[in-house]
């Protein structure tokens, strides 16, 4: 395949309505594969021998071998170029996905969860330029629009297939359901763009950045991962992975905005746009992301809901999206992005607000209502970050931009996973010391409880042991609350800063330099 140095005409009709399909189908594999274990965690916990708490490594090795890879997409796209690279990207995908679904162990699964996450690097930035650079522009926010529904629908499919397969399948078919999806992506991608090769050119690699970016990184998800276990900074060894990460990342810093070919192009962080687009997405994703993982972990484990419901009562996340975001997209011109971002983040908040009044006595509406609503707050986000993030810059350096943004984007969620995670049980454990000194033999409240069971049937053991049960319920709960209301106060601080974004907001060109 000869890399072609004119830039092809866009694609019409059919040909791009295919291509189109392609590349949507190969991001929402990816992004399903992001969400789909979430519900199935306590179910691969315990057939393979771990602890809730150590499953979701499984989640986490996934992204932050995602996000170190993430920005070598721009240097290897330039050496063999975009097509090539997307191919090898999406056959790699699937042998990964097919040796996850066979792991006998948690340590095995890890390890086939790092080498996936690792080779899918550069899918999702890549479908995005490549679907930009194939489309009229005067279209692009429309296909920037048909491309965010993909990772919008991808959270509806995720929880539900992944709960199903858990409560009726081997989990490992989690991961076997790449193997279709691949295979039809790669077919379409290869006849479509076969003659669409990008133009190459030889740069060397930045070994120094690249050693550092896993070298910090690496050492922050460890730290954030570890740090529950090891109960944080009591802990020599956490204490170690803190010095390291900070280290690490200081000195990939440094080095990113002196080097002439760095693996991560700091430089886009001096169009205003970027910056202001690619930090709102970061941030919104891993509040987003870090509740996505737990809102199915608290229903399953602490209310009661089988895997399969816990799925559907977060599907519904993406009911809404997909009958917005067309509409969004096809009137993108006549709109201001950061009015779109401001519905989005307030939104949010208020879905996240509505979560703070979760009981342990509330039925399946109290879920899905906030959940439903969010779909609108979903509708408006991808899209408008992204045309804004994009917006002043040069089309030769969208792929660039997309690994970078998409970078940021999926560490923030992996990130955020770890840090909400921590946050819940630390919060969890305060409010269990709290309520627990409240069952004594002083206190009336706690005294009528126990008789009150008794006269049920219960020995005085029974009586107890339920009693810290219901406790353990409340608080987890309670902890919950606490973190969407954090979450809700967040995004209402956002929504102030996406209106420095210099308007206009057309993809691969517009406003925003400076």
């Amino acid at each position: 395949m000869q890399a072609s140095h004119a830039a092809p005409k866009p694609l019409e009709g059919g040909a791009l309505a295919l291509l189109t399909l392609a590349l949507a189908m190969a991001t929402f594999m990816q992004v399903l594969d992001t969400t789909i274990a979430n519900v199935a965690i306590p179910t691969i916990a315990g057939n393979l021998g771990a602890s809730s708490s150590q499953g979701t490594w499984v989640i986490t090795s996934f992204g932050v071998a995602n996000a170190i890879s993430l920005p070598l997409t721009g240097w290897l796209a330039k050496r063999v170029g975009e097509v090539k690279l997307f191919l090898w990207s999406i056959t790699l995908f699937v042998l990964a996905s097919w040796l996850c679904g066979l792991s006998s162990s948690l340590e095995l699964l890890i390890l086939f969860r790092v080498i996936q996450g690792a080779v899918a690097g550069p899918i999702v930035p890549l479908s995005q330029s490549l679907l930009l650079s194939n489309y009229p522009p005067q279209k692009r926010s429309l296909a920037l629009s048909l491309w965010s529904m993909t990772v919008i629908v991808a959270p509806i499919f995720g929880p539900i297939l992944g709960g199903w397969i858990s409560d009726n399948y081997h989990w490992g078919w989690i991961f076997f359901i790449n193997v279709p999806v691949g295979i039809l992506v790669f077919s379409l991608s290869r006849r479509l763009l076969k003659d669409r090769e990008t133009a190459t050119e030889r740069k060397p690699i930045d070994g120094v950045g690249l050693m550092l970016l896993v070298l910090g990184i690496g050492a922050l998800q460890l730290m954030l991962d570890r740090g529950k276990e090891l109960d944080w900074f009591s802990s020599t060894e956490v204490i170690t992975l803190a010095v390291v990460a900070v280290m690490g990342i200081s000195l990939l810093i440094a080095w990113a905005l002196t080097d002439e070919n760095p693996i991560v192009d700091l430089s886009l962080f001096k169009h205003r746009n970027f910056a202001i687009g690619v930090g709102c997405i970061s941030l919104a994703y891993l509040l987003y992301f870090g509740t996505v993982v737990l809102l199915p972990q608290l229903l399953q484990s602490y209310l009661g809901y089988t895997a399969t419901w816990a799925g559907i009562a977060s599907a519904v996340v993406g009911i809404l999206p997909v009958f917005l975001s067309p509409i969004i997209g096809k009137n993108a011109h006549r709109l201001d992005m950061r009015m779109l971002v401001t519905i989005s983040f307030l939104v949010y908040a208020a879905c996240f607000y509505a979560r703070t009044q979760f009981t342990v006595q509330m039925d399946i509406w109290a879920v899905v209502w906030p959940q439903f609503w969010q779909g609108v707050a979903v509708a408006c986000f991808f899209m408008p970050l992204t045309a804004i993030a994009f917006a002043g810059l040069k089309p030769h350096q969208l792929a660039s931009a997309a690994s970078l943004s998409n970078f940021l984007r999926t560490l923030s969620g992996s990130v955020g996973t770890s840090l909400i995670s921590a946050l819940w049980d630390r919060r969890e454990a305060v409010h269990h010391e709290t309520l627990t000194q409240a069952i004594n033999g002083y206190n009336p409240v706690s005294v009528q409880a126990m008789d009150t069971l008794q006269g049920l049937g219960m020995s005085q053991a029974q009586s107890g042991a339920y009693l810290a049960q219901e406790i353990t319920r409340q608080t987890h709960v309670m902890g919950s609350n606490e973190i969407f209301a954090l979450s809700a106060c967040l995004f209402i601080v956002m929504t102030a800063v996406v209106w420095l974004a210099k308007p206009p907001f057309h993809a691969g060109g517009g406003g925003g330099e400076h």
